[in-house]
């Protein structure tokens, strides 16, 4: 059963006087797709947005905003059953699919900006020490942060790459947890696309022994 709340709009597509609104949202009001009881099994693949834009603080969902290539990159890649559309709000259902395979989202800052690059250095390296923290409770196997630029800012590590990280240049970071960096799926990253970001999610999929089909 989850736990998550439906979107504050019911079910519609946000207006611009929505999107403005959620600009001075509560910073915690965005809510994860994680397993609701702590005995539950541990996951296998955590995935970590930088921070919801105001269209996914909105609607309450991972990734929401029309034109991110997260979902059809991650279905492209087989880890999800259907195509999901997250634009007014996640379907129980695909939350359910989520956490079945044991995929959970979360995300490093809570506040919603309409950019990423919207976001201190300082409150990166907090809230890059504070998901640390929660990976003593969440035990993932795995875990995947979605923006190279933002992880530099947040681990103090410059010179990083897309792709597997070494644990060992994170101070606290558990050695059990294997760690990649993938592409911001977001729209305005003209870099990636959904047939290179569904690659990477294979590759981050093998890693976490989780089963996945193609789509293509």
């Amino acid at each position: 059963m989850s736990t998550r709340r439906p979107s504050p709009l019911a079910g519609r597509k946000p207006t611009k006087q929505d999107l403005a609104a959620f600009a001075t949202a509560d910073p915690d009001s965005i809510d994860d797709v994680l397993p609701d009881s702590a005995h539950s099994d541990p996951l296998r693949l955590l995935i970590v947005g930088i921070n919801p834009g105001l269209w996914t603080a909105a609607v309450n969902a991972p990734f929401a905003r029309p034109g991110n290539r997260f979902w059809p990159s991650l279905h492209r890649a087989g880890l999800t059953s259907r195509l999901v559309d997250a634009s007014r709000g996640l379907d129980p259902e695909d939350e359910q699919d989520l956490l079945r395979r044991g995929i959970g989202i979360t995300n490093l800052i809570g506040r919603a900006t309409v950019r990423a690059d919207e976001l201190g250095r300082e409150e990166l390296q907090r809230s890059g020490a504070h998901l640390i923290e929660r990976l003593e409770q969440l035990r993932p196997r795995t875990v995947a942060i979605a923006g190279i630029t933002a992880f530099r800012a947040a681990y103090a590590l410059p010179k990083a790459r897309l792709g597997l990280q070494d644990p060992a240049t994170i101070e606290g970071w558990p050695a059990r947890t294997t760690l990649w960096v993938v592409p911001q799926p977001s729209g305005l990253n003209a870099h990636a696309s959904v047939p290179s970001l569904a690659e990477n999610w294979r590759e981050v999929a093998r890693s976490a022994g989780l089963e996945h089909t193609s789509s293509d």
